[in-house]
């Protein structure tokens, strides 16, 4: 089976890059520079550049059965756009419908797609977690743009026959994790006071980087996948609080945390017009993933405590 990874030096790409090459795929991979060249012999590299919503590719998806597609414009801190949801709708959008459209006409049989829960909002009710029948209620410029990819690529695949699979992750950590789990990490290995101690009320899903790769895997040939929309997680929510003392724990450090009250966290964040931070620190964003494990006969290889220990034995070796 010839696979083709978009977005392959990612954070997930590279690493289900050694899984498929491990299991004996034929992969392919996008680079955007093939001076580049992190894999070993025997993934065939089609070179890029920056993706465009015109470009052409005839020659990487020749002879591919499936295409995994990771390549996908994130958040941007700072952003200085002028326009940020059209950029992020170049590339999610546009650039995705692309490659689907072409991906059809050349006979490819299945596209996973992997978006984001943002698709489904950005909080849940304590205890209601998101399905994947739930409606779909992005917020941010990101949620929505992913939103639009899966509504066009659902379009195309009904219209030519070619099955789709899309997968909504919440947060993913492991080795190589960056942005605000790399920073909690960097706070704990610094004996930071952590004014998060009474946040014990929330509950948040989180995915380790390889039960994510176990199931883009799972979803190549699965039978039950076609035409389905998968939510994933480690299947054990924390509390925030809960959150840091299991990292503090795989990094073989204290804590340090301060039991303030979650609704001063809040109202401080207010104040100061980040009324997001507090809502990730604060609230809650589950997942419910029974779908996923009945239909695939899935369930999270690693469990959370493991990916916590391999995921802070990587940082530690930083």
């Amino acid at each position: 089976m010839n696979i083709l990874v978009t977005g392959s030096t990612g954070f997930v790409g590279s690493t289900l890059i050694k899984r498929l090459v491990k299991d004996e795929f034929l992969v392919s991979a996008t680079i955007r520079n093939s001076s580049v060249n992190q894999f070993d012999l025997g993934v065939t590299l089609i070179e890029t550049g920056d993706l465009t919503p015109s470009f052409d590719w005839s020659c990487a998806i020749r002879g591919v059965s499936t295409i995994v597609h990771l390549a996908a414009r994130t958040h941007v801190l700072n952003d200085k756009s002028r326009d940020p949801l059209n950029d992020f709708r170049y590339i999610n959008v546009d650039c995705s419908l692309n490659l689907a459209n072409q991906a059809a006409i050349a006979g490819v049989k299945r596209f996973i797609y992997v978006s984001s829960i943002k698709v489904n909002g950005e909080s849940t009710i304590l205890g209601k977690p998101f399905t994947a029948q739930d409606t779909p209620m992005p917020h941010d410029f990101y949620g929505i743009s992913k939103y639009e990819a899966e509504l066009g690529l659902r379009a195309i695949a009904e219209e030519s026959g070619m099955q789709l699979v899309i997968i909504r992750p919440p947060l993913v950590y492991g080795p190589g994790v960056r942005a605000n789990f790399l920073s909690m990490l960097k706070w704990l290995q610094r004996g930071y006071p952590l004014p998060l101690g009474g946040v014990t009320k929330n509950l948040r899903s989180f995915i380790f980087l390889d039960n994510l790769i176990d199931l883009i895997v799972t979803c190549i040939n699965h039978p039950s996948a076609a035409n389905r929309t998968f939510l994933v997680s480690d299947d054990e929510d924390l509390s925030t609080a809960e959150l840091l003392q299991h990292m503090a724990l795989a990094l073989g450090l204290p804590s340090r945390l301060i039991a303030l009250p979650a609704n001063l966290i809040t109202l401080g964040a207010r104040l100061i017009g980040r009324s997001d931070i507090s809502q990730r620190l604060c609230g809650s964003l589950q997942v419910d993933i029974k779908k996923t494990r009945e239909l695939l006969d899935w369930s999270p290889p690693v469990s959370l405590d493991e990916g916590m220990r391999r995921t802070a034995e990587h940082f530690l070796r930083m």
